[in-house]
């Protein structure tokens, strides 16, 4: 026959004491409870308390998921992925009178002024504009030029006129930094002929 273990007199509370503290609730356990468990898995604001070795024995035998299907698994774990609030397909709901805008009012399927655009990236003009998008290389030209898009030719020519009578060599003492310059002009003006196809 197996012998129980004697607790050490040391360890052994006196009765008024031991009113005052949490005991571990592990069967034969005298031992100060200070870490707490969930009851189960629908009572899990009720807790369990327990001292270190028997929590750490409690946790080990621990599923949540026990006695549940895996259809049942599968629905828990998508349902904690948006935090346990509803969620819905886009464009799939009504929208509450007062809490945005209504599909379809612009020409993006949402009122234009619930929102600032500063870049003009649902302006109707803009997004029906036959003008391409501008690249990297047209981008550095445009900002040689100090041009903004859209460019119309016209504009373009005035400024080149513009630059090269600034830039050009022989107007600026024939340095070297002002041949870099008009060179960097004349370069930026066949890019953006070629983006406009001038």
């Amino acid at each position: 026959m197996a012998r129980r273990k004697q607790l050490h007199p040391s360890l052994v509370m006196r009765d008024d004491v031991a009113e005052d503290i949490r005991l571990c609730e592990w069967p034969n356990c005298q031992m100060k409870a200070d870490h707490r468990a969930p009851r189960s898995r629908e009572q899990l604001r009720e807790y369990r308390w327990f001292c270190l070795d028997h929590i750490r024995q409690y946790n080990s035998r621990w599923n949540y998921f026990e006695g549940m299907s895996d259809e049942e698994v599968e629905a828990s774990l998508r349902h904690d992925t948006v935090w346990n609030r509803p969620s819905w397909p886009i464009g799939d709901r009504d929208v509450p009178p007062g809490r945005g805008p209504k599909p379809g009012t612009g020409p993006f399927g949402f009122d234009p002024n619930y929102f600032i655009d500063d870049f003009g990236l649902f302006d109707e003009k803009t997004a029906t504009s036959a003008q391409p998008q501008a690249d990297a290389p047209t981008r550095a030209a445009l900002a040689v030029f100090g041009l903004n898009l859209p460019v119309t030719a016209q504009d373009l020519k005035v400024r080149y006129k513009e630059l090269v009578k600034k830039h050009h060599p022989d107007a600026n003492g024939g340095t070297k930094a002002a041949e870099e310059k008009f060179k960097e002009v004349r370069n930026a003006y066949e890019t953006l002929k070629q983006f406009l196809v001038i």
